[in-house]
């Protein structure tokens, strides 16, 4: 877990003539991408030290050393930007990584096994739990205290309440 990559932002192209670049912040602070300074590629190579950067209407305007000017910028439009998992500080209490939960398995209040956690999405509801089960489609799971009572992370696992089980 410690050498994985978590996606931060995306490229979304240029700012102006001068070669900054508007990103897309995936960051719950968007100018945590600033104070992460060396932004990776899906490789894990280097692809943009950032300079300096201010919020702006969806994510952060940044000057990098990589880009000089405007078609520089427009060329990285796209670009999918990361940072080490370890770069991360550690969640409080009661609160995950969206990546730390994808992979753990899904089990009964009695312990048997339901599935695994396939994604995280957030409709605009709260967050889903994509639970993919041994077997047949998978299912989502709200993640509230009713339906996930509790989150084993040195154990793998999440207990769940299915849905159709909650009262």
């Amino acid at each position: 877990m410690g050498d994985a990559l978590i996606q931060v932002g995306r490229v979304a192209g240029a700012f102006g003539v001068k070669g900054e670049v508007r990103i897309t912040a995936f960051t719950a602070e968007p100018l945590a991408l600033v104070d992460y300074k060396t932004l990776l590629g899906e490789d894990g190579a280097p692809v943009l030290t950032v300079l300096s950067g201010r919020v702006a209407k969806g994510g952060v305007v940044v000057r990098a050393a990589e880009i000089t000017d405007r078609n520089q910028a427009e060329a990285a439009r796209g670009l999918k930007l990361y940072i080490p998992r370890a770069a991360l500080p550690e969640p409080d209490d009661d609160e995950y990584y969206v990546t730390d939960l994808i992979g753990l398995d899904v089990v009964s209040l009695e312990g048997e096994l339901i599935g695994k956690v396939r994604s995280v999405r957030d409709f605009g509801a709260g967050d889903l739990l994509e639970v993919a089960p041994p077997h047949g489609e998978s299912w989502w799971l709200p993640f509230t205290r009713e339906a996930v009572p509790e989150v084993q992370m040195d154990a793998g696992r999440i207990v769940a309440v299915r849905p159709d089980e909650v009262e």
